[in-house]
């Protein structure tokens, strides 16, 4: 009965807060592969029978505790049969004479408009969804159940978020290296991400609120995510916390943290302050590639803005505004269960597809801990709540993909210690320009390396504006081109003022049209010549050996 009900785009819905059951739902779905992102319908030989390989970034062999292992999707398009056929329409509409009707100023003052504060400079969704609109409140309540935004975005020079009484909301804004690909500004979108810890992990040993400690703990927390030492930006005394943090065998000055866990070595790592105790008593857990149950991202995407002097950067206008919760600590055991699980049925039923719970107002659970929820634009521009299947499309990168650490793509990209203001900034504060390129554990350039492997700048390969700059006419690179992009990454990310305007301009039909539900994708012509409308399940994709990700 559930591959039926999946199968027929119905999805029964459950809830469950702790083990209590909150509700049960049943939602239509339009596109019953929400989950599948667009880019996964690549076209990976071209029409001369070059072979491009973007899917790597994504699918490749995971760090334990990701168990997932997906590098062989590189090698074909391995669909459950529903899957087949490609149902993000959007890519295949031509919007080029609507595109072209709007007017450039029109969209440059599209963009500047700021639809997330309201006059006094807090959140417009924060006094909207106090008296929730009908439409939005999903169980008929009367209130809404989910993620209220809190975050200001007007931060101190340290990277934290102030509200207008001098307040800390607890969100740190951090930079970091854009994911290749797609979330590349050329391609489409800028955008940011903020953390913030469980409430604990920022109060000091007293059960004061210490930002001290806060800053010490989201390094920790940097370390074990990442599983490796980070450099602090200053050095910190560690006798005021009691906690050898360089793990140089004494209490003296730390100019980092080490990471040194491994249990069944007798290795362990703490948290400071209140966080310390917390974790002692086991209501606070912490090992090596996850994130401590309470963690928040809030990652908003946004249009591109074009200078006077025709730079490109960072827009006010939000296309969304993402945010993910980790409610729930799952251990190394139950991570690597879910998988073979999951692994498991989709040898035993092929066909089956995706079981996705949860509900539009509070958010759908990805099987690992965390609950996703996210608003987007609704006709006139103003953030309104997802649907259901619109928020079934974030759960297509952060439910189960070789490249995540612990679901999450940006934190371990963070800017080093040594980058302007340690890496805690806004990119409105600071763009892209002057940022040098990242560089793979094997000491490979990560930008260089994803344009060898895909021979273009995007997976669609419709961004013929980066591949001039970059590649030649035989897809080898630019010597010249490359060298340059090695110390200033803002060469290829960023576009022109002409492609930027452009990709507004697609982008504000779609939200005119109101079909998130076909694709989000901002394309500039119809892309049947690089996508398939639909592809048979086990096709070969043409890359003879999958290629290793960018091993951060």
């Amino acid at each position: 009965m559930r591959g039926y009900a999946i199968a027929t785009g119905l999805v029964s819905a459950l809830f469950v807060t702790g083990s209590a059951l909150a509700g049960t739902l049943t939602h239509k779905l339009d596109n019953p592969v929400a989950y599948i992102p667009s880019q996964c319908y690549t076209k990976t030989v071209d029409a001369k029978g070059e072979v491009h390989n973007p899917c790597f970034t994504c699918h490749q062999s995971s760090t334990p505790p990701n168990y997932v292992n997906d590098r062989d999707l590189q090698l074909s398009y391995d669909f459950a049969g529903p899957a087949e056929t490609n149902h993000w329409s959007n890519l295949f509409e031509d919007r080029r004479k609507r595109n072209a009707a709007i007017p450039d100023a029109a969209i440059d003052a599209w963009a500047a408009t700021d639809n997330y504060h309201d006059a006094d400079g807090s959140p417009i969704l924060a006094k909207t969804l106090a008296q929730v609109p009908a439409a939005w409140d999903e169980n008929g309540d009367g209130q809404w159940g989910g993620y209220v935004p809190d975050a200001f975005l007007h931060f101190d020079d340290a990277g934290f978020d102030i509200g207008p009484k001098g307040e800390e909301t607890g969100w740190r804004v951090f930079a970091y290296y854009p994911f290749p690909g797609t979330f590349w500004p050329t391609n489409g979108s800028t955008d940011d991400v903020m953390i913030r810890l469980s409430d604990v992990l920022r109060r000091d040993a007293s059960g004061a609120l210490d930002r001290e400690t806060y800053a010490l703990n989201l390094a920790i927390v940097e370390a074990v995510a990442r599983q490796t030492d980070v450099a602090l930006a200053a050095p910190v005394d560690e006798t005021r916390w009691g906690v050898d943090l360089d793990k140089d065998g004494g209490l003296g000055e730390a100019r980092h943290i080490a990471f040194d866990w491994d249990p069944l070595a007798e290795k362990t790592m703490t948290y400071v302050g209140a966080g310390q105790a917390a974790l002692a008593e086991g209501s606070l857990h912490l090992a090596g590639g996850l994130y401590p149950e309470g963690t928040e991202f809030l990652h908003s995407v946004r249009y591109i803005t074009v200078d006077a002097d025709g730079t490109t950067g960072m827009a006010p206008r939000m296309k969304e505004l993402r945010y993910m919760v980790k409610t729930k600590w799952q251990t190394y055991s139950d991570l690597q269960t879910g998988i073979l699980a999951e692994a498991k049925e989709k040898s035993d039923f092929p066909d089956r597809l995706r079981d996705l719970f949860g509900d539009a107002e509070r958010g759908i659970p990805n099987g690992q801990g965390w609950v996703l929820s996210a608003f987007i634009e609704d006709g006139a521009g103003a953030l309104r709540p997802q649907t259901y299947e619109e928020t079934a499309f974030c759960t297509a990168c952060h439910g189960g993909l070789g490249a995540t650490t612990d679901s999450v793509f940006s934190y371990t990209r963070r800017l080093p210690a040594d980058s302007w203001r340690g890496g805690w900034y806004h990119w409105a504060e600071k763009g892209l320009t002057g940022v040098p390129e990242p560089k793979r554990t094997d000491g490979q350039f990560e930008y260089t390396y994803y344009l060898e492997q895909n021979h273009a700048a995007d997976e669609f390969r419709a961004n013929t504006e980066a591949m001039e700059r970059f590649l030649n006419a035989d897809g080898t690179l630019k010597a010249d081109r490359i060298e340059a992009l090695h110390g200033d990454i803002s060469l290829l990310l960023m576009p022109s003022a002409e492609r930027a305007r452009a990709l507004n301009k697609a982008y504000r039909v779609i939200v005119e049209d109101q079909d998130f539900e076909k694709g989000r994708d901002a394309t500039l012509a119809p892309l049947g010549e690089t996508v398939h409308d639909h592809v048979a399940t086990e096709t070969e994709t043409g890359i003879e050996e999958p290629v290793h990700g960018p091993e951060w």
